[in-house]
């Protein structure tokens, strides 16, 4: 399995040209790394590290730790005597790796659904069933006793909109976040997916805004992690759907930017025609999705000037990466 900029000049060409930061995505996942119970494969995360230290560009991975991916072989091989080894070997081995070379790690990924049902909100994962609530804890544990420089992010969805299951998971996500806090768990900042969808929920600045401000006020940095507009309730006239996506992205990034802890904005992907939304949430006319900044000409969108015009508009910040008193470059592009 091959990285798309393994396989397409064009689109390395416009990356390099474009990005400042590159993250994982598959490349640094369980079950691409930890094939097997005995057995680690760091081919297409090597690759794509080394794709960004030739560019200069900050690397960074996702994720250590989500309930959507383990390995085929872990269901029938993991249970309450194992897990908490399996877990402490897998972050310390794979965080061992690229010690030093990463500069932030998703520790965590989606640990929060309120729709669970439990009073701690936390999603009714194997890890959970396995090791119990502290797994989060131990996770964040393992990787900062193994690269004490990485910023360690927690990373969560739904985070944005306006609605009531927004509402619950922010407030949840706040307690998870005091609670680790409280206990001295090395956790730096927190990753915001932003995965929006344009004309489909009602939208508060003032809201997000307020919940920025708390995270921050928690001495916590800010990274929007996987940045894309789904165009799939929109009309099917090209120039309509790119200009809603524009405004989509303009007005999510007004308070986010607007806020100094937060680091770094990065799209999920940067050309339509490498987009996961392709098939995830295809449009039901069957046309191509537009969500992201270039179209699948590598040409730049109305909503790659929407992002470029937020960042021109926001404040300055200064080492904005460093939690170690380490600088990494800041850019204009992150994806």
């Amino acid at each position: 399995m091959k990285s798309t900029l393994a396989g397409d000049a064009d689109y390395a060409e416009a990356f390099a040209a474009q990005c400042g930061v590159l993250a994982t995505d598959w490349e640094a996942k369980w079950h691409i790394l930890h094939p097997t119970p005995t057995t680690y494969n760091f081919a297409a995360a090597d690759w794509l590290l080394d794709f960004a230290t030739q560019r200069h560009m900050v690397f960074r991975a996702h994720t250590l730790v989500w309930h959507l991916d383990l390995p085929a072989w872990f269901p029938a091989y993991a249970n309450p005597s194992n897990a908490r080894q399996l877990l402490l070997g897998y972050v310390e081995i794979v965080v061992g790796r690229f010690r030093d070379r990463v500069s932030s790690w998703d520790v965590v990924n989606e640990v929060i659904n309120p729709d669970d049902g439990r009073q701690d909100a936390l999603r009714n994962s194997p890890w959970l069933h396995l090791i119990g609530p502290d797994y989060i804890e131990t996770a964040f544990h393992a990787a900062a006793s193994t690269d004490p420089r990485a910023l360690l992010v927690y990373n969560e969805d739904s985070l944005e909109y306006d609605t009531p299951y927004a509402d619950r998971k922010r407030a949840a996500v706040l307690r998870l976040l005091e609670r680790l806090k409280s206990k001295g768990v090395p956790v730096h900042a927190l990753g915001i997916e932003a995965h929006l969808v344009a004309a489909r929920d009602p939208f508060s600045p003032t809201k997000l805004s307020r919940f920025l401000q708390d995270v921050s006020g928690m001495g916590l940095k800010i990274l929007v992690t996987e940045t894309d507009v789904s165009d799939r309730h929109l009309p099917a006239t090209i120039t309509v759907r790119d200009q809603k996506v524009a405004d989509e992205y303009a007005r999510f990034l007004a308070p986010v930017l607007d806020n100094k802890s937060v680091v770094a904005v990065l799209t999920w992907g940067l050309s339509d025609r490498y987009t996961w939304l392709r098939k995830f949430a295809p449009r039901a006319d069957e046309q191509a999705v537009r969500p992201l900044p270039l179209n699948v000409d590598f040409h730049p969108k109305l909503a790659w000037h929407a992002v470029a015009n937020s960042f021109d508009h926001a404040p300055a910040r200064t080492n904005p990466w460093a939690h170690d008193k380490r600088a990494h470059p800041s850019s204009k592009m992150s994806t």
